[in-house]
């Protein structure tokens, strides 16, 4: 009798394939020949520098001493994991102008790593950058809004904040700015699906240039007071300002989480995530690891160590309690976590929606500057 393995344990099985093959092409590049020579001396130490985004720097930064003390006891090497933190966009733009050469980097999506690479093979005559990849968590964009804001007015979605400038009534708005974060360009794209009764896969350069979205678009953005830098530092001035401040925003779903204490602390009412009718966006902040002249062979050991390490159970579980949805099937979630309690729902209500094209996502970078509150 053939026996099936469960789905999540299939999946789990695939997970740790990948990895370890990365794992052995690693090692295969360092020791060579039937003795296992070293190519080179083997290092007493080595800098990974890791550039990622701002909403999963806490978890990151307490996850960087258990890295370095299990790459110290599995390779008796010591690594320095060297931490740039910044927007999706402006993390683009580092690496292609030069400013920051990272061994490893996480952008809150991979929908930006096919727009990253063209640019790089432009810059480089062709020449690829990208060497492999796989998603570390995952976070649903959501719209969220203070608890009675959200009750008074019954907001289900973006159209919800169309209605309300229609109706004279006023609020405060913001997002993240699309020209340096994925949460600003997620939060653009949502408003723009709204305006066209359109899921994300669905839209067209054409209709992003169309009169009535840009319109509905620069109504939303007219009640802008704010556009942070990246998703995570939005998240934490929205909660340090209080409703007075701002009414709603968009960020990812664990910014609310890890924000809706201290607001709930401060402002006797929490934040609560709006998921909206037609579904979410998730971001997947997938590990790259860059095949670039500056990464080295012990570099790029240490890399695909970080992503076997990061992908682990016990390290996934506290992505968790940042937070995150885990991407290892054999981690769960926990319901003290994700719940009304944290301005969340456990599962999420509403369906995944699949990535716009590469084209939308240029359109959307232009169509920015005509739809922006000018006065922000």
């Amino acid at each position: 009798m053939i026996k099936m393995l469960p789905k999540r344990g299939y999946l789990l099985l695939i997970t740790g394939f990948f990895i370890g093959l990365l794992v052995f092409a690693g090692l295969s590049r360092i020791y060579q020949g039937s003795q296992a020579t070293f190519v080179g001396e083997k290092p007493e130490s080595i800098e990974l520098v890791f550039l990622y985004t701002s909403e999963k720097d806490s978890w990151i930064k307490a996850v960087k001493p258990l890295y370095e003390k299990w790459f110290y006891k599995r390779h008796g090497i010591k690594v320095n994991l060297v931490l740039y933190v910044t927007g999706t966009h402006e993390s683009v733009d580092l690496i292609l102008q030069g400013s920051v050469k990272p061994h490893v980097w996480s952008p809150a999506s991979s929908i930006w790593i096919p727009f990253f690479e063209k640019k790089w093979k432009e810059m480089h005559g062709g020449e690829t950058i990208v060497s492999e990849w796989y998603p570390l968590v995952l976070s649903p964009v959501v719209l969220v809004g203070w608890e009675d804001l959200v009750e008074k007015y019954n907001i289900k979605g973006y159209r919800d904040l169309y209605l309300l400038d229609r109706q004279g009534i006023d609020f405060k708005y913001g997002h993240p700015d699309p020209m340096l974060s994925n949460g600003g360009v997620i939060a653009l794209l949502m408003e723009f699906c709204a305006a066209l009764n359109k899921t994300p896969d669905r839209l067209t350069p054409n209709d992003l240039t169309s009169k009535e979205a840009i319109e509905f678009v620069k109504t939303i953005e007219s009640h802008a007071v704010y556009y942070g830098k990246s998703t995570g530092f939005f998240g934490s001035w929205a909660a340090d300002n209080g409703p007075e401040a701002i009414s709603f925003f968009t960020v990812y779903e664990n910014v609310v989480i890890e924000n809706y204490p201290k607001a709930k602390a401060k402002w006797g009412q929490g934040i609560v995530a709006v998921y909206p009718k037609m579904g979410v966006v998730y971001s997947d902040h997938p590990l790259v690891i860059l095949n670039a002249s500056w990464v080295g062979v012990w570099e790029r050991l240490a890399a695909i160590e970080l992503l076997n390490f990061l992908l682990k159970p016990e390290i996934q579980e506290m992505a968790v309690e940042h937070g995150f949805r885990p991407v290892n099937p054999l981690v769960s979630l926990d319901g003290e976590v994700f719940g009304p309690e944290h301005g969340v729902l456990y599962k999420v209500p509403v369906l995944a929606l699949k990535p716009p094209s590469g084209e939308v996502m240029e359109t959307l970078f232009e169509v920015w500057v005509l739809v922006r509150n000018p006065g922000v």
